[in-house]
C-alpha cells in the first residue's frame, strides 16, 4: 500500500454508504443468479468455445486487458484514515440471514494491514459459510471500488487514477467556459496554410506540423490538432487530426474543409487547438492559435509559423458579434408607381438568412427575428418572422412591410432589426439601421447609435429610392432595447 495514494471519501455520508451497500446487496443477489447459470451450462454444454461464449468468460478476460482490477485496499485503507469516524461494516447486509452472529464493533489498528483490520471489526462465526463469506466480501469491496470511482469522479476527481492535476477537456467546454487548463505551460508552434475555393465555395485547412510542444506525460506528448470554424463550435463545425503518438514535433499534413460563403467567411474565426490525448483521462490543452479570416491575406499560400498561445478564458460580454444577418431593403416614396400610388411612403425589409450564428452551451439555438421602425410611441409597429429551431444558420426568406413614411422621415427614423431565443428568451443581437446622429425629431435618443457600416446600409436606402439594396451586417450584442 506503500504509494498508493488514497481516496478522499470525506464527501460521503452515511446515507450515500446504506445507498451504496444497498446496491452491492442487489448485486450480490444477481451475481448469485449469475454463477448458478454458468454452472448448469458447465454441465450441459461440451463444446469449450460454445461454452466460452455463452458463460461471458471472454468478456472477463477483455475487460482485465483494459482495466485495472482490485483497489480494495486502496478503500480499506482510506476507510482506515477516517478513524474518529462511524465504520459501516460491509457485512452487516450480506449477513442478515445469520440469526446467532455475533454483534460487530469498532476497533483503531495502526500497524495492521486493512483486511486484518476488516476481519477484527467483523466477528463472524466460523462455520460452513465462512469462507464463502470472505470470498463475498473481497468481491463486494471491488465493487464497492467501482461504484466510488464513478461518484469520486463527478465530484473531487479520483486520486488513484488522476494523480496529478488535470485540465478541463476541450470537448466539454463550450466557447464561454471558464476553467482550468492545468499547470502545463503553452509552448511550440503550428504550421498551416490557408486556401478558400472561390468556385466550390470552400475554406481548405492544411494543418502540417507542429514542433517543440510542450510535455504532458514524462516528457512526451500524443497530441492532435482540434479545429472550429467559429462562432460555430458545434459538432458539425468540429474537425480533427489523427493522434500521434509520444512526439512532441508530430506531422499531420491533414486538410480539412468547411463549406462556407466567401460573405460569410469575413465574419469568421478559425480556431485551431492542440491537445494531449489521454485514454482513461481528460486530455490535455496545449495551446492554440486563432486567425480572423476577414483580416486573413488570402494571396498568402504557402505554408506559415504560428506561436501556439494559452486559452483565453471568454466571457459573452467579450463577444460583439453573434454572427451575421443578410438582408435586403428597399424604400418606395409615396405616388412614385403612378396614379398618387403608394399614398405614403413603404420601407420594405426583406430578411433572408443569420449566418455563423453563435451557438449557445445547449447547441444550436432556435432563433426568430423582430423589427420594428422607430421611434414607435405607439408599439404596433414591431413585426416578427416564424421560429427556425436548431440552426447555426436559419434561413427565414420573410418580408415586413412598413408604411406611413414620407421620404423626410428617415433621416428621423430608425429600424431596428433584432434577433431573438425562445427558450431561454431573451434578445441575441441586432442591428440598427439609422444616420447615427443621436438625435431624432430634435430630442436625444439612444437608439440612434448606428455603427459605420449601418449608416452607410441606411444612407443607400436614402439615396436610392424604388431600389433593393443588398447588405450583410453583424448581429451585435451591444444594443440597449427601448424595453430596457
Amino acid at each position: 500500500m506503500e504509494g498508493e495514494p488514497l481516496l478522499d471519501l470525506c464527501h460521503l455520508t452515511e446515507v450515500e454508504q446504506t445507498v451504496i451497500l444497498n446496491v452491492l446487496q442487489r448485486d450480490a443477489e444477481l451475481r448469485n443468479k449469475e454463477e448458478g447459470r454458468i454452472r448448469k451450462l458447465q454441465q450441459t454444454v461440451s463444446d469449450p468455445v460454445r461454452l466460452r461464449s455463452l458463460s461471458g468468460v471472454w468478456f472477463h478476460e477483455e475487460r482485465a486487458k483494459r482495466y485495472q482490477k482490485g483497489g480494495t485496499d486502496v478503500v480499506h485503507a482510506s476507510i482506515h484514515r477516517k478513524r474518529h469516524e462511524k465504520v459501516i461494516p460491509l457485512t452487516a447486509i450480506f449477513d442478515k440471514e445469520k440469526a446467532n452472529s455475533s454483534q460487530l464493533h469498532e476497533q483503531q489498528v495502526e500497524d495492521k494491514s486493512t483486511e486484518i483490520e476488516l476481519q477484527e471489526k467483523i466477528n463472524v462465526s466460523e462455520d460452513d459459510k465462512g469462507q464463502e463469506l470472505k470470498e463475498r466480501e473481497k468481491v463486494d469491496g471491488e465493487r464497492l471500488v467501482q461504484l466510488l470511482v464513478t461518484s469520486l469522479y463527478v465530484n473531487v476527481g479520483l486520486n488513484k487514477l488522476n494523480a496529478s492535476k488535470q485540465s478541463m477537456n476541450g470537448s466539454l467546454m463550450s466557447l464561454y467556459s471558464v476553467g482550468d487548463f492545468g499547470d502545463i505551460v503553452v509552448s511550440g508552434q503550428i504550421q498551416f496554410s490557408l486556401q478558400y475555393d472561390v468556385k466550390k465555395e470552400e475554406l481548405h485547412v492544411h494543418i502540417i506540423r507542429c514542433q517543440e510542444l510542450a510535455p504532458a506525460r514524462k516528457n512526451r506528448s500524443d497530441p492532435y490538432v482540434k479545429v472550429y470554424l467559429l462562432p460555430d463550435n458545434t459538432s458539425r463545425s468540429k474537425k480533427k487530426t489523427a493522434v500521434k503518438r509520444k512526439t512532441l514535433n508530430p506531422v499531420y499534413d491533414e486538410t480539412m474543409k468547411y463549406k462556407v460563403g466567401r460573405l460569410d467567411l469575413q465574419a469568421r474565426v478559425l480556431s485551431m487547438s492542440v491537445w494531449h490525448m489521454e485514454r482513461m483521462r481528460r486530455n490535455l490543452f496545449l495551446g492554440e492559435v486563432e486567425v480572423r479570416l476577414g483580416q486573413w491575406d488570402w494571396n498568402q499560400s504557402q505554408p506559415t509559423w504560428h506561436n501556439l498561445q494559452p486559452r483565453v478564458k471568454l466571457s459573452p460580454d467579450d463577444i460583439i458579434s453573434r454572427g451575421t444577418i443578410l438582408f435586403s431593403i428597399k424604400f418606395v416614396p409615396p405616388g412614385s408607381e403612378g396614379s398618387g400610388c403608394p399614398l405614403t411612403g413603404e420601407l420594405y425589409i426583406w430578411l433572408r438568412e443569420i449566418v455563423g450564428l453563435l451557438p449557445s452551451k445547449r447547441g444550436a439555438p432556435s432563433t426568430y427575428v423582430k423589427s420594428v421602425v422607430l421611434p414607435d410611441e405607439s408599439g404596433v409597429s414591431g413585426q416578427k418572422t416564424r421560429v427556425v429551431r436548431g440552426s447555426v444558420n436559419p434561413v427565414f426568406n420573410h418580408t415586413m412591410v412598413y408604411d406611413g413614411f414620407q421620404s423626410s422621415d428617415l433621416i428621423q427614423a430608425c429600424a431596428e432589426i433584432t434577433v431573438w431565443s425562445p427558450h431561454p428568451p431573451g434578445c441575441l443581437g441586432g442591428v440598427r439601421l439609422s444616420t447615427g446622429s443621436g438625435v431624432s425629431y430634435g430630442q436625444s435618443v439612444f437608439w440612434m447609435d448606428s455603427t459605420e457600416d449601418e449608416i452607410s446600409a441606411w444612407s443607400s436606402v436614402i439615396q436610392s429610392p424604388n431600389s433593393w439594396v443588398d447588405t450583410s451586417l453583424p448581429v451585435r450584442t451591444n444594443l440597449q432595447l427601448c424595453s430596457e
